[in-house]
């Protein structure tokens, strides 16, 4: 898809991070853009300045983990720009985890519902739109390194995550056999300068109940080391700009970060050697490890 200029994307997430970061880069490059979102005053901001630039958006107001508000979506979408030609399944949350038999059912059906039925229900509504249109489009799938390699904390993030990856590479294998004009690409970035940890402001009223927050100093070591990092990450900006490239080359997998690279093929090394689950650690991650094992010591 290497012509956008004038082409149709909507992106969920968009107010803020990775999902804002994409639509500054389309709209630069000339696109239309329904910006959606669940946070109502963040997303009014973002649409407000994108609109100074000379950007052509539109704001909808949307939970993707409710099945019809992404079908109303995607009808003020086609009412607004009469196609859509980009959809970026990208709004996701995170929860703060213990071990998986201590995550809360209210954390573990949130955690899904956002981070993986979102990307369900965005592709059951909008793909036999693209299909009818017969024009080329494309899928972009947010999923994480998460969802790439074996980590020691968070598997309620990491199961959407790898769900997503699972999901988008039998997506992609479904349009190849049905000749479609269709690309996809799945999205598994590492750090980036968001505010994902601080999730719990979109909370959902009927799921109340979070799990209970870790608490001393190993955590509290974790919890600042993951956060510097997060801040210290790429800028959304320059993962809009990777994803914008994605889309043009028709190329599937996005890895934002090639030096964790190596956290990827230690475990497919370790599952065709057939050795058990090994956690990696991230680049940048020796200064952690060294103070924590001061803490033991």
């Amino acid at each position: 898809m290497q012509d956008v200029a004038g082409k149709v994307a909507v992106i969920t997430g968009a107010a803020s991070g990775i999902g804002r970061g994409m639509a500054e880069s389309f709209c630069d490059a000339g696109m239309k853009v329904v910006l959606s979102d669940i946070e109502e005053e963040a997303l009014a901001k973002t649409t407000e300045t994108l609109r100074k630039t000379g950007a052509d958006v539109h704001a909808v107001i949307a939970d993707v983990s409710k099945h019809e508000q992404i079908e109303a979506l995607a009808d003020q979408t086609l009412k607004k720009f009469g196609a859509v030609h980009v959809l970026c399944n990208n709004a996701g949350i995170g929860t703060i985890s213990r071990s998986t038999w201590e995550t809360t059912l209210d954390d573990w059906e949130w955690i899904i519902g956002v981070n993986l039925m979102g990307v369900v229900y965005g592709i059951r509504t909008f793909i036999p739109i693209m299909l009818g249109q017969d024009a080329d489009a494309h899928i972009v799938n947010t999923a994480s390194l998460a969802g790439l390699t074996a980590g020691a904390d968070n598997a309620p993030y990491a199961v959407t995550k790898f769900g997503v990856v699972a999901l988008s590479e039998y997506l992609y294998l479904e349009l190849q056999r049905a000749g479609s004009r269709i690309g996809v690409s799945v999205l598994c970035p590492g750090f980036v300068d968001t505010n994902i940890l601080d999730s719990e402001r979109h909370r959902p009223a009927e799921l109340p109940d979070a799990s209970p927050r870790p608490t001393g100093p190993v955590w509290d070591l974790m919890w600042d080391w993951f956060a510097g990092q997060l801040k210290a990450g790429l800028s959304p900006r320059s993962v809009g700009d990777q994803v914008l490239s994605a889309i043009r080359e028709g190329r599937f997998y996005i890895l934002t970060h090639p030096d964790w690279n190596n956290m990827v093929e230690q475990r497919l090394s370790n599952i065709l050697e057939g050795r058990n689950p090994m956690m990696v650690p991230p680049p940048g991650a020796e200064s952690l490890l060294e103070k924590l094992n001061q803490l033991a010591g």
